[in-house]
């Protein structure tokens, strides 16, 4: 079945529904604690079980839109999936903080792994939406690889020597920022290695 389209109102919605709406939930639960089964849960517990699910449901929709979802969106769904499910289970918000550490330095492992063999998996993955030339794939690769690695290391300094709130803020607003401040940073890239839509298509004639 073909890939359908949507809107970018709602494609932006649903990619960042999800943190907002996590975003929203914390700071109105964060000072409130809810016993379940004899046991005190955190505010940010009680955010990252409606989370999981919440973040399922967004996937499904889009897969219901669009007839697709990016290999990165459900390795992203596992592991939030994963160590949201180990914060609940054992109570223990540390382990739904780690998950972005994890999430970048597995893109990065995968992207580094690629290069190693002389392939840009980030070609396979976003080539119909940026067409470039094979040389600004790799140094895209590669830079994006490192990038992924600093984002790591800043979500592991963040939440191991800052508050609560400052994680969840910069893990709501933080992140996204940096990230389009990344590809607002490679226009080079794009403006050398860029390839015509039409030439990306190929000529009939050739």
């Amino acid at each position: 079945m073909s890939e359908k389209t949507i809107s970018p109102g709602v494609k932006m919605a649903l990619e960042y529904g999800p943190i907002i709406l996590f975003f929203v939930g914390y700071t109105l639960l964060k000072d409130r604690m809810f016993t379940v089964g004899g046991t005190e849960y955190s505010g940010f517990i009680a955010v990252t079980a409606m989370f999981i699910p919440l973040l399922a449901i967004v996937t499904f929709v889009q897969w219901r839109l669009i007839r697709h979802v990016s290999k990165m969106q459900i390795v992203t769904l596992v592991l939030v999936t994963g160590f949201g499910g180990l914060s609940i289970w054992l109570n223990d918000e540390r382990f739904f903080k780690m998950k972005p550490t994890m999430i970048y330095l597995l893109f990065a492992g995968v992207l580094g792994f690629g290069l190693l063999r002389g392939q840009s998996y980030l070609e396979s993955v976003m080539d119909q939406m940026l067409p470039l030339e094979r040389v600004g794939w790799m140094i895209l690769t590669k830079r994006l690889a490192l990038f992924f690695v600093f984002l790591a290391v800043a979500n592991e300094a963040i939440w191991r020597s800052l508050s609560t709130d400052t994680w969840v803020t910069f893990k709501t607003f933080g992140l996204p920022l940096c990230t389009f401040a990344f590809f607002a940073s490679q226009a080079g890239v794009f403006s050398k290695y860029g390839i015509a839509e039409e030439d990306a298509e190929g000529d009939p004639n050739a």
